[in-house]
């Protein structure tokens, strides 16, 4: 599943996305060229690309799965334009965990992630608990980069 590293002229894909499946890396790469274009290079056509790419794709581990339903996957996804801007920092982001998916999802993906005492959380502990397992596998996998 994961995918040959990508780039795209001067902008180099993100690690979790090198070692992403190719629609991932070609969701993320057209809408940062097309975010670039209408606001330039820097944080806000990263945060547009990511957005995007988290209708249809999740973080798991180190890399991004295609999500079976396409859709916004937590509460700032959902939000649009000064909206979402406005909210940026109050911890509504799930950083790419599909928040709004069943618990039963998100407890199978805790389950391959080996997130421990997951039968015992409930749906807001388990995203947690797979936001610090994503972040513990992209470290340990740009260490090995």
């Amino acid at each position: 599943m994961p995918a040959r590293k990508r780039t795209s002229g001067a902008t180099d894909l993100p690690s979790t996305l090198e070692r992403s499946p190719r629609k991932a890396q070609e969701t993320w790469l057209a809408t940062h060229a097309a975010a670039v274009e209408q606001y330039g290079e820097g944080e806000r056509a990263h945060r547009t690309a990511f957005a995007s790419l988290k209708h249809s794709f999740e973080k798991v581990g180190d890399h991004w799965e295609e999500k079976a339903e396409k859709g916004p996957s937590d509460r700032q996804a959902e939000r649009r334009g000064a909206d979402a801007r406005a909210h940026l920092d109050d911890g509504d982001s799930a950083g790419g965990v599909d928040a709004n998916a069943s618990k039963q999802h998100l407890y199978d993906i805790a389950r391959r992630l080996r997130v421990p005492g997951r039968s015992r959380m409930s749906k807001a502990e388990l995203v947690e608990a797979i936001q610090r397992a994503n972040d513990r596998a992209t470290a340990a996998a740009r260490g090995r980069d």
